[in-house]
């Protein structure tokens, strides 16, 4: 019985490690050029894991994945820690989180040059999501968002 316990252990182990996303360093640039299809809605959150009303969000983006998986939307969550953490302590934190969207990690370092390539608007305070289809719709929010404003925006897109 102890054996059996043990091997179903170490599988789950790898099962789990296996299932881990590859986290890719990005410019503000890189994020804003991937969001350019036009028949794809974003849904790109700005957070970092020392950030706790990011932290507190992260279920409501599980959601949105989860509700968009088969559909045009895509959700990209765009780390804004630092370096230190880059990538096996943010790597460690999304496992523990099961975070399922893509998360990339933002190497620009200055934002007084990546926050105008974002949006203009911004005043630099995470979390921070954006809400865009290309040509079509635009929407920025700074400060915690839920599942539901957020299906409210993106359900709204597609009706028009």
């Amino acid at each position: 019985m102890k054996r059996s316990v043990f091997i179903l252990a170490i599988l789950s182990f790898f099962a789990i490690q296996g299932s881990a996303q590859q986290i890719r360093a990005v410019t503000a640039a890189d994020v804003m050029s991937r969001a350019s299809s036009g028949d794809t809605v974003y849904i790109i959150n700005f957070w970092a894991t020392w950030c706790v009303p990011c932290v507190q969000e992260l279920p409501e983006f599980n959601e949105l994945f989860d509700r968009y998986k088969d559909k045009p939307v895509k959700i990209v969550m765009v780390s804004l820690d630092f370096k230190d953490s880059y990538p096996y302590k943010l790597d460690g934190f999304l496992r523990k989180k099961r975070v399922l969207p893509e998360v990339v990690w933002l190497m620009d370092t200055d934002p007084n040059v990546f926050i105008p390539k974002i949006e203009e608007s911004w005043q630099g305070s995470i979390p921070a999501t954006l809400v865009i289809q290309p040509g079509r719709y635009r929407k920025f929010i700074e400060g915690q968002v839920s599942a539901g404003q957020i299906i409210g925006l993106v359900d709204g897109i597609s009706e028009h």
